[in-house]
This record gives C-alpha cells, sequence and structure tokens, in this order.
C-alpha cells in the first residue's frame, strides 16, 4: 500500500516547568495574561506531524512518503529520516525560509504551552500530488495532516479530483479553520482522526452533528487519551480500545502522531479498524514514555510481548506476521 503522509515538518524545542501553570494563572485577570516559567530542561528533537506519522510507520516495517516544506537546514533530519526508512524524495526545500519549528513547555501535569513558527512550511502550498503519484506508480491513500492551510485544502481538493481515498487530519489547525474550511477539509475523507476535544470542535464550527460527521467521512477515529481510542463507521458497531499500561510518563508530546502511524500501518496490512488502534495506540504509549517524538526504540520482540500482554495471543500473532521493526 503506498501512503503519503502531507503535513508540518518541524524542529521541535521542548522543555519541562516543575510546578503547575494554574498556579500562576489568575482567574479575573486572563485577559492581561504575562508570564514567565523558569523551566528545568532543554530539549532539541525531530518534529512535525508529517514527519513524525512517517516515521512511526518507518519504523514498523513500511516504507511511508513524505510529503511537506523545509528549508536548508533540513540535512541532518533527512539523513535521519532516509536512515529509518522514509522516503523523502518529495520533500520540497524552500531557497529563503527555515524549517518549521515547534516551542512547548509540559508542566508536571502534562498541560502544555506552545508556539509554532510555520517557516518554509507556507511553501507546501506550491506542492502538486500529481508528480509524486507518478514517481511511485500511483497512491493508495494520503493522509492530509495539520500543513499551511493552502497545502492542506489543495492536497484535499487534489485527492478528490484524482480519485485518490484520503484521511483528514487537520488537529492543530482547527483553532484557526473557520466551519467552512473545516468541511472543506472533512467531507469526504475515507477516514478523519481526532481527538475528543477536536472532535467537539469540529461539530461546533461546521454545526453538523456527530451523526452529521460521520455519514460525510467512510471512518471516524477519535483518540480519548488515558480512555484509549473510539472508531466508527455507520451502520456498524462502535469499536473502543484502550490504551496499553506505560512503564512511564515522559513527555506526551506527538503521541496523536504515533497513535495515526500505528493505525495507518495496520491498514497497509489489511488488518481490522480495531487492530488498527491497538497498533497505534501501544505505538503512543511508547511515544508517551519517551522525551521527543521520535526517540522510542522499538524492538519486534518486545512489543509483540506488549500488544500481547493488553491485547491478547492472537491478536499479537495477527500483527506478528505483518510487523518488520529495525531491531527483532
Amino acid at each position: 500500500m503506498r501512503v503519503c503522509v502531507t503535513g508540518s515538518i518541524a524542529t521541535d524545542h521542548l522543555m519541562t516547568f516543575p510546578g503547575k501553570f494554574s498556579d500562576s494563572l489568575v482567574a479575573d485577570k486572563l485577559d492581561r495574561v504575562s508570564l514567565s516559567f523558569l523551566v528545568d530542561d532543554l530539549d532539541v528533537r525531530r518534529g512535525g506531524v508529517a514527519a513524525n506519522i512517517a516515521f512511526g510507520m518507518a519504523v514498523l516495517g513500511l516504507r511511508p512518503t513524505l510529503v511537506g516544506a523545509v528549508g536548508q537546514d533540513f540535512a541532518d533530519y533527512r539523513s535521519w529520516l532516509d536512515r529509518h526508512g522514509v522516503d523523502t524524495a518529495s520533500v520540497k526545500v524552500s531557497d529563503v525560509r527555515h524549517t518549521a519549528r515547534f516551542v512547548c513547555t509540559t508542566d508536571t501535569e502534562q498541560c502544555q504551552i506552545a508556539s509554532f513558527y510555520p517557516g518554509a512550511m507556507s511553501e507546501a502550498r506550491e506542492i502538486e500530488l500529481g508528480p509524486i503519484a507518478d514517481r511511485l506508480g500511483g497512491v493508495d491513500l494520503v493522509l492530509v495532516g495539520a500543513n499551511d492551510p493552502e497545502a492542506m485544502t489543495r492536497h484535499t481538493d487534489e485527492c478528490r479530483f484524482r480519485e485518490i481515498p484520503f484521511v483528514a487530519d487537520p488537529s492543530q489547525q482547527l483553532a484557526w479553520l473557520d466551519g467552512d474550511g473545516i468541511k472543506q477539509l472533512v467531507d469526504g475523507a475515507a477516514y478523519l482522526f481526532s481527538n475528543d476535544y477536536e472532535a467537539g470542535l469540529i461539530e461546533q464550527k461546521t454545526g453538523w452533528t456527530s451523526d452529521e460527521v460521520l455519514h460525510r467521512v467512510g471512518v471516524r477515529v477519535t483518540t480519548l487519551g488515558k480512555d484509549g481510542a473510539r472508531v466508527e463507521v455507520k451502520g456498524e458497531e462502535t469499536v473502543f480500545v484502550p490504551c496499553p499500561p506505560e512503564e512511564l510518563k515522559a513527555d506526551p508530546t506527538g503521541v496523536g502522531d504515533a497513535f495515526r502511524a500505528g493505525f495507518l500501518a495496520g491498514l497497509a496490512w489489511g488488518l481490522s479498524h480495531e487492530r488498527c488502534a491497538q497498533i497505534g495506540s501501544l505505538l503512543a504509549t511508547y511515544v508517551i514514555e519517551t522525551v521527543g517524538t521520535q526517540e522510542y526504540d522499538l524492538a519486534q520482540q518486545h512489543f509483540l510481548a506488549r500488544f500481547a500482554g493488553t491485547y491478547g495471543a492472537e491478536a499479537a500473532d495477527e500483527v506478528g506476521s505483518n510487523i518488520r521493526c529495525p531491531r527483532p
């Protein structure tokens, strides 16, 4: 299955605040917030939703095609992705802008305050999917992730025009998009990904009910934090998948991207939606146990043992016949 993952490619600057943000918020002065948090550490990591998803798929043994725009400072990052099995040949390099940058501080309650500089990402609107499909000999699925808004619209429209199934995953851009913009990205998607808060935001901004959203997409996948994930298909029984137990909790950044990577890997292997969500949930657990979105170490037997411990030996056997991690 040939999967293109479009969206942001960025550098993450991750910091930890040894307290609670809420302790510094004054309820009647929120319209004049002026705060500075003294952090304990700084980790500079590779990130961006498209790169994170593509990386996760690659470490499970697939070769996804990454589509996005970066700066001249992308060379080391490209080498990292190439070494891990991501096809980066369709990444556009800007002549004038730096690669996008995500700056995030996390407190002891796992609450986050973040800023995002788009940089070269704004040039993603110049990327056409047609030549990429020609290079690959066709594309079976395109994930349209958070990106330059015009790029997201262009990729979605092109998928419709070329009759390529697409995954709508607007995530972080939902706060910026209006109802009409969200409708344009969601309507007709083969899959719609969101977390539970974003699911409510989609319904609020579009004016669609939950049933109406489900009627307009093939499959609706909603992550529920510690409660796992929900998969809905019109006319079928809703599937709920729990999260595997965590060995530790280090940093939640990139957890949703890992879930998507695992889910898409399951789709590429032809597995059921329940199995796809289980793979995604376990891969997301690896990420929350690690600082950084692409720093987890995946060993195949360890992954399958944890999978069996949560979802059963039969499920693990089914996944084990497909997964190809870099370490045994």
